[in-house]
């Protein structure tokens, strides 16, 4: 019995010790920039040793390929759970809402996202998971507008269900480009509601 409260205890401490060495992870990668931070910056930032780095990554690109992977697949749960309050109907100006509030996290978020869209680039490895979450956002999409079809209409442009999910995640890829620039998240949410709206609703489609 003592043996499996020590075990628990250790497992709990591992689980805490890597969950800060996360999000120090993911302030110092926001604040330099991947390739810019040093295992030493991530330590001190999180208050532990090398030790205690080690025993949790094996290496820097490791735990920013971990930090990655949490954040997004966050994201795309949320985005799920957005899209899934509605009935059968698509409410689109009240979806187009929620899911702007989701994607749009914030500026370091876009930050991190960028470097890795950069290390994706170069390894092929990085890229695989960079595109299973962009494929896990669409999905979410697709089963939104799929369970739509029939009672909301996409304009015919887009080419259907999936058409319309690459549409949307092309027009975040846009927005927060912009956003990155001129650092105005406000203007970016809003920007990217209307940007939406306009491209799930334009009228060139009609109800089955």
């Amino acid at each position: 019995m003592a043996v499996e409260q020590t075990t628990r205890r250790v497992t709990k401490r591992r689980v805490r010790t890597r969950a800060n060495l996360l999000d120090a992870a993911f302030e110092v990668f926001a604040a330099k920039g991947f390739g810019r931070v040093s295992i030493e910056e991530v330590c001190e930032a999180a208050g532990y040793s090398r030790g205690a780095f080690y025993s949790n990554f094996d290496s820097l690109d490791e735990l920013f390929f971990a930090l990655y992977r949490q954040r997004a697949d966050l994201i795309a749960e949320q985005v799920a759970e957005a899209l899934a309050l509605d009935g059968p109907e698509l409410d689109v100006p009240a979806s187009v809402d929620r899911v702007t509030e989701v994607l749009l996290l914030d500026v370091d978020w876009l930050l991190v996202k960028t470097d890795f869209l950069v290390h994706a680039a170069r390894d092929p490895a990085v890229a695989h998971t960079l595109l299973e979450h962009r494929r896990r956002l669409r999905r979410a999409i697709e089963d939104r507008l799929g369970r739509a079809t029939g009672r909301t209409a996409l304009p015919a442009v887009l080419g259907g269900v999936d058409g319309a999910a690459r549409a949307v995640v092309a027009a975040y890829d846009g927005v927060t480009t912009q956003l990155l620039l001129d650092k105005d998240v406000e203007r970016a949410r809003v920007w990217l509601g209307q940007l939406l709206t306009a491209l799930l609703t334009d009228g060139s489609g009609t109800p089955e």
